[in-house]
């Protein structure tokens, strides 16, 4: 029209080209900013999910980040290629909605348990948002992770006693799967025989607290820390089953190609907070403590030393395997399909490592004792010798860790169930598993924490 400005053809395709752009430039492995620190630059966004309080993810959560040490390996990476790296550290209660999120291209690496590792693989396979496992924080080769605990007093005794009655759990977790596993073993129905209530790890515990559940099952660091405030008492250990449990790192697929640096820098930095656990343990346990709130002697239950778990970031065989037993109950429960568990696994950022610990596979636990105002613990030899160091050191005892003595499970002392045979005393998890022994050895009897103080003193 006479009088009408006509605008030019390129300025209506700069901005749309632009805008086309920026997507690719957003979705390319973490999100992307135009202008960095001193403009000019680009910022790439790397997110991280993680559970703070599941505390055998903490080389790839909680300690890392308190460490700093992704953000240093991406400094120096920074440095090199001109990009500013910025981490951001989400923190959840459970790995569902870490998948969640990761399949919706919002999280970029998570940490999380085998059974939600493997709804993880599942879900990416379904939205063609594809994850791979690519390391583990800790395990436990017996499955000691991982606990049924009933309130003190219970009348529930044994698994066959939970028939009718109401047990908390997350579905579709590792803690679900032991009881699933645990019960059918016991002859009970998990489907028929109990009320299986899916509830958050807190809300069980408070649950249960509340005497509005007879049981819970649930994972790291949950029942140790029920039986340390007692609230709780262990019904039963999941070494019972001597299947491995394990907590691993996942990565979107789309991610670990298009940012393959990215990732080798974060499981240099997972090795490098592993080492500082495995070296100084008493330390990340109370780093640890002080980042979530939980008591430290809690966190040194599951990751110290002597610790139910072993933090070894190595795709070890034996928990490959174990993941692959784990398909069938989840696919019971209807979680998940098929998973192709060795598609799932991707080993080539571990063997691209340069900075590679070969760490011994987990060995025998031994008591150990931790002193008020100590930054080491001392180990002893037998149960018997921890005791009476135990009624020496009077109250300068900060926390007594026993094992187990069939399954090995670490467990505090004063709330382990005591067996004495002869002149040896004997540690136990759970009560179930103490009677199980004194009805195999004549002559062996159960006695209480002040009794065998004083049969080791003696």
């Amino acid at each position: 029209m006479p009088g009408t400005r006509r605008t030019p053809l390129r300025a209506v395709l700069l901005p749309l080209a632009l805008g086309l752009l920026l997507p690719l430039l957003t979705g390319c492995g973490g999100a992307a900013d135009a202008d960095g620190p001193g403009g000019g630059g680009r910022t790439v966004t790397v997110t991280v999910g993680y559970q703070s309080k599941t505390i055998n993810t903490v080389t790839a959560g909680t300690l890392l980040r308190s460490l700093g040490y992704f953000e240093e390996e991406l400094a120096a990476r920074g440095r090199k290629d001109g990009v500013s790296y910025k981490v951001v550290w989400q923190d959840y209660a459970t790995g569902a909605p870490i998948t969640a999120q990761m399949t919706a291209g919002k999280i970029d690496i998570g940490s999380m348990g085998d059974f939600p590792l493997l709804i993880n693989a599942a879900r990416g396979k379904q939205l063609r948002q594809p994850t791979r496992l690519v390391s583990v924080t800790g395990y436990n080769l017996r499955g000691g992770l991982n606990t049924v605990m009933t309130a003190p007093g219970s009348p529930v005794r044994s698994l066959a006693d939970l028939r009718g009655r109401k047990v908390s759990t997350s579905v579709g977790s590792a803690a679900d799967g032991t009881l699933v596993r645990a019960l059918r073993r016991a002859g009970v129905d998990p489907g028929k025989d109990i009320r299986k209530l899916n509830q958050q790890p807190s809300v069980g515990a408070s649950a249960l607290t509340a005497g509005s559940v007879d049981a819970l099952s649930q994972f790291v660091a949950w029942p140790g820390l029920l039986a340390f405030e007692g609230r709780a008492t262990a019904l039963y250990d999941g070494a019972e089953l001597n299947l491995p449990t394990f907590h691993g790192v996942t990565v979107r697929e789309k991610f670990a190609q298009e940012r393959a640096g990215v990732l080798d820098d974060f499981l240099a930095a997972q090795r490098r907070a592993t080492d500082h656990l495995r070296t100084r343990p008493v330390a990340a346990a109370e780093s640890v403590a002080k980042e979530t709130g939980l008591p430290a002697e809690v966190v040194h239950l599951y990751n110290g030393a002597q610790g139910i778990a072993t933090f070894d970031p190595e795709l070890r065989p034996e928990l490959i395997d174990a993941l692959k037993q784990d398909v069938p109950l989840l696919r019971d429960a209807g979680l998940v399909g098929d998973v192709d568990v060795d598609a799932f696994v991707d080993r080539a950022p571990q063997e691209r490592a340069e900075r590679r610990t070969a760490y011994p596979k987990a060995g025998a636990a031994k008591p150990e004792l931790w002193l008020k105002g100590r930054s080491d613990t001392r180990t002893f030899d037998s149960p018997k010798a921890l005791l009476k160091a135990v009624g020496d050191a009077g109250r300068d005892v900060r926390a007594a860790y026993v094992p187990d003595a069939v399954t090995g499970t670490s467990w505090f002392a004063d709330k382990a169930v005591w067996v004495v045979e002869g002149a040896e005393l004997r540690a136990f998890v759970t009560p179930a598993g103490a009677r199980a022994y004194v009805a195999g050895h004549a002559g062996a009897r159960v006695v209480d924490y002040p009794t065998a103080l004083g049969l080791a003193a003696s």
